[in-house]
């Protein structure tokens, strides 16, 4: 399990049992649209709050925190990962606000929204199991999620599920998305518009020589990872780990430093 997933299955665990034995709790913390100016905290605090009438509530959310996060959060590093919860939780809030003004909200669906969409952004073609026994493509997943939910939100909701939460999750997750990859276009132009050439490195040599089309695909979805992070955070944030898996995939001649 990666920092912040582990982190955030925690701190919801904790607020779950705060909600079950503070008088209040729960009311302090849930997010009303209507009231949204007069308590602006709770545009926040309502993604780490659940219904205290069962368990089923928060254990499917953090069972899909669990199963989508880790992924998620090794793919765009920690930082990132975070930021795409908190805004994606933030645009459930919002769209709520919106469109569902009357109505308390609380889970962490809308976070969660959005880190599925980011795995289905990255890994589109990934089976998921639906109940544990459909298998259905990430990309198909969010897209019936998306459809199912404002089918039921214009109707209402009424099943009582925050479907314009779950909405603006993935409205939040996919601006954040957009954001950082056209934030990583821009770093690129500028490190290849003002880099001298390029330099060797004591292990990985050249490693913008990597031939990706040489690379088997069980290994290229890695590769391409570490790669993205080198770009988005330079050479210096790799691990051991990663440092020497690239070299693996640099070609001998580029392997000795300069």
């Amino acid at each position: 399990m990666t920092p912040w997933v582990q982190r955030l299955i925690i701190a919801n665990i904790i607020v779950f049992f705060v909600q079950l034995t503070v008088p209040g709790a729960t009311a302090y913390l849930a997010f009303v649209p209507r009231y949204a100016l007069e308590q602006p905290w709770t545009m926040i605090t309502y993604m780490f709050v659940h219904s205290t009438s069962g368990f089923a509530h928060i254990f499917f959310n953090m069972l899909a925190l669990y199963f989508f996060g880790p992924r998620v959060e090794q793919r765009l590093g920690s930082a990132r990962f975070l930021s795409l919860y908190v805004i994606s939780g933030i645009g459930g809030a919002l769209l709520s606000f919106v469109f569902a003004r009357d109505y308390p909200i609380v889970g962490a669906s809308g976070a969660l929204f959005g880190v599925m969409m980011a795995f289905a952004r990255f890994w589109p073609r990934d089976l998921i199991y639906f109940w544990g026994i459909f298998p259905i493509q990430a990309r198909w997943l969010v897209i019936i999620y998306t459809a199912y939910s404002l089918w039921s939100g214009l109707r209402g909701s009424p099943s009582g599920v925050a479907d314009f939460a779950h909405l603006g999750g993935y409205v939040g997750g996919m601006l954040y998305l957009l954001y950082l990859e056209r934030l990583a276009g821009a770093r690129k132009f500028r490190q290849v518009a003002t880099a001298p050439g390029p330099a060797k490195d004591a292990m990985l040599g050249n490693w913008r020589n990597v031939n990706r089309a040489s690379i088997h695909a069980v290994n290229k979805e890695e590769v391409d990872r570490i790669l993205d992070k080198i770009s988005a955070s330079g050479i210096g944030s790799l691990t051991p780990q990663e440092r020497l898996f690239l070299s693996n995939f640099v070609p001998p001649d580029d392997r000795k430093p300069s």
